[in-house]
């Protein structure tokens, strides 16, 4: 089966594991050769999200002479995000007391009357609250795929799922390499009986 692409947001936290993991400054050319070997981020995507990333403030950037450097650091990128974080809510603490006061007002223009002009336009700015707070919930969850804290268990996660599936590897093998010592069997045939990919190797 075809192997499913990175999402927006998995591409992200995979480029900023990079800058936590080797504490480094890099130039875009650096992060162009390293996010494709190191993290399965396509090469031809990397510009876009590392310029996404320093938007949001999780990655500093800095010109000097000709080049352009790239760096960011957890303790740097923690704060970044719990300010973020702090003035998203803010807003959409706002957007939700905003959006309870309208409530009311509909509520209450509804007693004794037909719709009204007013009605309708209030009817129209909730609708709008209500999708701005859809989008201030969106951006929450965004930064926090970028959290130092996620991106390090998704790492550790990624590690044990690897080691798992590398153990089973070597069992296969043994049982195959047992297999035919006891009972003389070629190695495509216990593949085929087995339904064992000829292709079976260890993930690096």
């Amino acid at each position: 089966s075809k192997k499913k692409g990175l999402s927006f947001e998995e591409k992200r936290a995979r480029m900023m594991e990079i800058f936590f993991e080797t504490k480094d400054v890099f130039q875009l050319k650096d992060i162009e050769k390293i996010a494709p070997k190191e993290k399965g981020i396509t090469s031809m995507s990397v510009k876009e999200i590392l310029q996404s990333l320093v938007d949001d403030g999780m990655v500093d950037t800095d010109r000097i002479g000709t080049s352009n450097y790239f760096w960011a650091f957890p303790s740097k990128a923690l704060h970044a995000r719990k300010r973020k974080l702090e003035e998203l809510e803010s807003q959409f603490a706002e957007s939700s007391q905003k959006k309870e006061a309208l409530q009311k007002s509909i509520e209450k223009s509804k007693i004794g009357r037909e719709d009204t002009a007013e009605r309708a336009a209030l009817m129209e700015e909730l609708a709008a609250l209500r999708q701005k707070k859809e989008q201030l919930k969106a951006e929450i969850d965004k930064y926090r795929e970028c959290d130092p804290d996620v991106v390090e268990e998704m790492r550790q996660t990624n590690k044990v799922a690897k080691e798992a599936a590398n153990r089973w590897t070597d069992n296969i093998f043994s049982i195959k390499s047992w297999a035919k010592r006891k009972f003389g069997f070629e190695e495509s045939r216990i593949d085929k009986g087995f339904g064992i990919p000829e292709d079976l190797d260890y993930i690096d």
